[in-house]
């Protein structure tokens, strides 16, 4: 049965909640009003997944096992886009990992996503184009013929304009079916057919650098890091963690961390019970000991204080065409 959802957030942490397919962590990397539209539809077998941001953002993102996904900036005048440091142009199809990788992008981002089940895909290659994709493949982004993404496209954005405006034709069975079936065909051969825009050496170095500082940071949530110590854990020079960085991330290692570790903190203040945790220990658990240099900083960055955070409920999204036939936010398919 199909099914679909459409979402308003205010918050970005509020956003990786609904995405059940990937583990994602969305960061805005400026001071202003956050809003993010997430229009999902789930068929037979495939999940779209349109997006809206309104802030620049960088954003960490892993498909989870069993399923294969694409991306692809889905209007015209989508904001500039990287994946893993590199520019995605119109019409170019990333093509997702269930690793780690890093995406960042100015104002104003629609983009789009595709999944399926692995074994799905490869049943609709054979079928399409005679053989499966091949299991090891590498790439990551690919550059199809602009005719088949100008379909893709087209008939992707349908999709979504359905899913706000008229959700029922959605649940009929042929034209579930039939849509289903052309983004599926219009996908494997994207994908088979796409020329590979393959990453310089200096860019793979610099993916698995970023990788090694994340898992750094990961690994050290609660107590002060320095330049100098995080070079020498993950073995890489200053020089080079910085151009990393820059690269994948549009900002230095240490900007990065003290961002990353602000909307953490952030996250934990909205989902706590404001009568059992105090500021103090959120924001020590997250590395920071200087609190009023903190409190300072966390005003400028969210317009309020972390006291003030503390005692505000956590963001229950709109949900739009929250309809019988429809499945409970908390318990939506894999998506």
């Amino acid at each position: 049965m199909a099914w679909s959802r459409v979402f308003d957030f205010t918050e970005p942490s509020a956003c990786s909640a609904v995405i059940r397919s990937a583990q994602l962590e969305l960061i805005p990397t400026v001071r202003g009003r956050f809003h993010a539209e997430i229009t999902q539809i789930g068929m037979n077998r495939l999940l779209v997944h349109r997006f809206h941001v309104s802030l620049p953002q960088v954003n960490t993102v892993a498909v989870k096992p069993g399923r294969r996904s694409i991306g692809f900036l889905s209007e015209p005048g989508s904001s500039r886009f990287l994946h893993c440091g590199v520019e995605i142009l119109p019409g170019d199809i990333i093509l997702n990992r269930s690793d780690v990788v890093h995406q960042r992008s100015d104002a104003n981002l629609h983009y789009g996503t595709m999944s399926l089940p692995i074994d799905d895909l490869d049943a609709a290659a054979e079928t399409i184009i005679g053989r499966e994709f091949p299991k090891t493949r590498q790439t990551q982004i690919v550059r199809p013929h602009s005719a088949l993404t100008v379909r893709l496209l087209k008939l992707h954005k349908s999709v979504g304009q359905l899913a706000h405006d008229n959700p029922d034709i959605l649940e009929l069975p042929q034209v579930l079916r039939s849509l289903e079936h052309e983004l599926i065909h219009l996908m494997v051969r994207c994908l088979a057919e796409g020329a590979a825009v393959e990453p310089s050496a200096g860019g793979r170095r610099h993916e698995i650098i970023v990788a090694q500082f994340e898992e750094f940071l990961e690994a050290n949530p609660s107590r002060p890091l320095y330049l100098v110590e995080i070079c020498a854990a993950i073995g890489v020079a200053e020089r080079s963690l910085r151009a990393s960085c820059k690269e994948h991330l549009g900002m230095g290692p240490i900007r990065y961390l003290t961002l990353r570790r602000m909307h953490l903190v952030r996250r934990a203040l909205l989902s706590s019970d404001p009568w059992k945790a105090t500021v103090t220990q959120i924001v020590t658990d997250h590395g920071f000991w200087e609190l009023g240099r903190f409190s300072v900083a966390y005003n400028l960055l969210f317009g309020e204080t972390p006291s003030h955070t503390l005692r505000r409920p956590a963001e229950q999204p709109e949900v739009h065409h929250d309809r019988p036939s429809s499945l409970a936010v908390t318990h939506l398919p894999v998506a």
